[in-house]
């Protein structure tokens, strides 16, 4: 196998693997910033714990992919600095994002989250990238799955129209 034998830490990444990583080290610190804005506007406590625990997933894969990209020579995006907390009462009620939206943004992020790991999961040849994003992948679905309860349970979820029977077509 040559340059693939052994170690796959010891192996080049292929280009797409390294843009792949960038690209979720990048996408991860947006939501970062993006969450903790959500986490000001928040006034559920779960909603609030679900958020949390988000920012904490994301920055678990920015640590984890700045490294893989700084050891394998390449720059990670930069850096977005914390947010600052606010009192929800400071944000006026018509520049606010209510729980409602804060829970259909994370459902939707989530699930573009999933689709993304399993595609990158698809076009790794490195073993260890394969795995790292489907640990990922794996933390996504648990987080996707608090998620939808939390949104059927509070009533904030907006489901697509019903197909509950099909109509009986008469016969001529």
């Amino acid at each position: 196998m040559g340059i693939l034998d052994g170690n796959p830490k010891h192996q080049p990444m292929h280009y797409g693997e390294v843009f792949n990583v960038w690209e979720v080290s990048m996408m991860a610190k947006g939501l970062v910033s993006c969450y903790q804005v959500y986490l000001n506007h928040a006034g559920d406590k779960d909603l609030k714990q679900i958020l949390e625990d988000l920012i904490d997933q994301a920055k678990t894969e920015i640590k984890e992919c700045d490294k893989l990209l700084t050891d394998n020579g390449v720059v990670p995006a930069p850096i977005i600095a914390d947010r600052p907390a606010v009192n929800l009462e400071d944000i006026p009620p018509g520049a606010r994002f209510v729980d409602q939206e804060i829970g259909a943004k994370l459902a939707a992020d989530t699930a573009a989250g999933l689709t993304a790991c399993s595609a990158i999961m698809g076009m790794s040849i490195r073993e260890d990238i394969g795995a790292l994003f489907a640990k990922y992948h794996a933390t996504k679905t648990a987080l996707g799955v608090r998620i939808l309860r939390m949104n059927k349970e509070k009533g904030w979820l907006v489901p697509p129209p019903l197909h509950v029977e099909r109509p009986v077509e008469e016969k001529a």
